[in-house]
């Protein structure tokens, strides 16, 4: 069940990207995948089509309509912000973020991060020794 004030959310959020529900072709189409008989009977996967962009997307991630309404609307929303934005996008981001992490490291970056290691296994050497704590 979903709240009414993330549903408030999602409607503010339509209305700043410009989407109208006059905008939108809605159909439930039967459901598909693990959940057994009861999912597979009823029409509780929804289709959404947003026609000035031809974007459609399809939600099925619970086994209520309602809710699934939600998520297909909200997903629609992420669609078109992602078109529109492009590279400014919050998934693109996401994205970059990924990418910049498993970049791989330069050579002097990776050189310093040895030699660091490398201190710190120095340091423990001398503890274990009853050497001194302090450089």
């Amino acid at each position: 069940m979903i709240r009414p004030a993330k549903r408030e959310a999602l409607q503010r959020e339509m209305t700043s990207l410009g989407i109208e529900e006059s905008d939108l072709e809605e159909s439930f189409i039967k459901g598909s995948g693990s959940g057994g008989q009861k999912i597979n009977k009823t029409s509780s996967c929804v289709q959404l089509r947003h026609i000035p962009s031809g974007i459609e997307v399809r939600c099925q991630r619970s086994r209520s309509r309602a809710d699934n309404r939600y998520f297909a609307r909200r997903e629609l929303c992420r669609k078109i912000e992602e078109q529109r934005k492009g590279e400014k996008s919050e998934k693109r981001r996401e994205i970059e973020k990924i990418r910049r992490a498993k970049r791989r490291r330069s050579r002097r970056a990776k050189e310093r991060m040895l030699q660091n290691k490398k201190h710190q296994a120095e340091k423990k050497r001398r503890r274990r020794e009853g050497g001194e704590y302090f450089e």
